[in-house]
C-alpha cells in the first residue's frame, strides 16, 4: 500500500499502457498465426526444394 494516494494521471497512464500492451500482444499473435499457416501450408517446403536445385 502506498503512503500517498495515486494521482489521477497514473490511472490514465495505466489504462493507456494496458491498451497498448493488448494491441502489441494481438499483433504478435497475428504474425505468429500467419507464420504457422505459411509454414504448414507446404509453400515453404516447395520454396526450399527450389533453392536446393539451383
Amino acid at each position: 500500500m502506498s503512503l500517498k494516494p495515486l494521482h489521477e494521471i497514473h490511472h490514465r497512464r495505466f489504462g493507456r499502457n494496458l491498451g497498448l500492451g493488448l494491441v502489441l500482444a494481438a499483433f504478435v499473435a497475428i504474425v505468429f498465426g500467419l507464420t504457422i499457416a505459411k509454414v504448414t501450408s507446404g509453400d515453404f517446403q516447395a520454396s526450399m526444394s527450389q533453392m536446393e536445385q539451383k
